[in-house]
């Protein structure tokens, strides 16, 4: 995965850039390792002027793997908006998988249920002729 961090109006410490590449860690685990997959990650301060309220902003952009998934958060804390948009991205690549997964299970569901009704010897046959035997 190709990771791009962009930072406004905030240094980058090392602690933060550890922080995030923890997350994109877990992230990348749902892509299995594909290096096709473009992560843009946006932290920074709204705001040079105030101390307190929503101040820090941070969002994440991932594109790839038929997949374009967009989180955005703003909070006092830069962790907790870091926190936020990953687990943001988490829930739609998982609800986007548990979909899919859904959809084939419905399909499967009605095609199981056209072949019951292809079958030629039915349960009413069966019943039928058990009653005439006797």
């Amino acid at each position: 995965m190709n990771t791009h961090i962009k930072t406004t109006a905030v240094t980058l410490s090392p602690a933060i850039s550890e922080y995030i590449n923890k997350h994109v860690a877990k992230i990348e685990n749902l892509f299995n390792g594909d290096d096709s997959v473009k992560c843009d990650i946006e932290i920074g301060r709204t705001t040079v002027h105030h101390h307190k309220g929503d101040i820090f902003r941070a969002e994440i952009h991932i594109v790839g793997h038929k997949q374009n998934i967009f989180a955005e958060a703003e909070r006092e804390d830069l962790i907790m908006a870091i926190d936020e948009i990953f687990v943001d991205a988490q829930y739609s690549m998982t609800s986007r998988r548990k979909k899919i997964i859904g959809l084939a299970r419905n399909g499967g569901a009605k095609i199981k249920s056209m072949m019951r009704g292809m079958w030629p010897f039915g349960n009413s046959d069966v019943a039928a002729t058990d009653e005439s035997d006797e």
